[in-house]
């Protein structure tokens, strides 16, 4: 605003006149993900991203995203049915960790009525690795499928397998 009436002034500066009058700046911190310490595991990408699904519950696709709330990041897991191109499990959190994925993963197989034989895809993300989740994936009887490294998203694949 200072800058549309012709003032020059940089951050620091906008920054201390702020203060004085107790304002605070609306904008968004950059998004951080923590890095993991744990180590890679290797899963097969099954489906190689040729999503042909005839069925409901044959492939489930998951993925992790994030969402300013207005103090801090939210994420959101979701999981996908890949025939019905839709939602069937949700979680939110605060923290990013397995706990969230296997809330959305359990609310999915919980809704769809506990089916055997799923394969679920996702990209490589730690709390997708984890030994928590992988055992949920066992208990259920759900094969686990994993986008290779330098894929860009699951979203991404799903929107293009949409397209054909």
């Amino acid at each position: 605003m200072a800058t549309l009436r012709g003032f020059r002034t940089g951050r620091w500066l906008a920054g201390r006149l702020m203060k004085e009058p107790g304002l605070v700046s609306c904008q968004q911190p950059a998004h951080r993900y923590k890095r993991g310490g744990h180590e890679h595991i290797a899963i097969p990408n099954h489906p190689e991203r040729q999503f042909a699904v005839t069925e409901p519950n044959q492939v489930w696709c998951g993925n992790v995203t994030y969402i300013w709330t207005g103090k801090r990041w939210a994420y959101l897991a979701v999981v996908l049915d890949l025939f019905a191109r839709k939602p069937v499990g949700r979680a939110m959190s605060f923290s990013l960790d397995s706990r969230l994925t296997i809330k959305a993963l359990e609310m999915a197989w919980e809704t769809r009525g506990k089916p055997a034989g799923v394969m679920f895809h996702s990209v490589q993300g730690s709390h997708y690795t984890s030994r928590q989740f992988r055992q949920l994936l066992w208990r259920h009887r759900i094969r686990q499928s994993m986008s290779r490294r330098e894929t860009a998203g699951i979203i991404a694949q799903w929107n293009a397998s949409s397209e054909t």
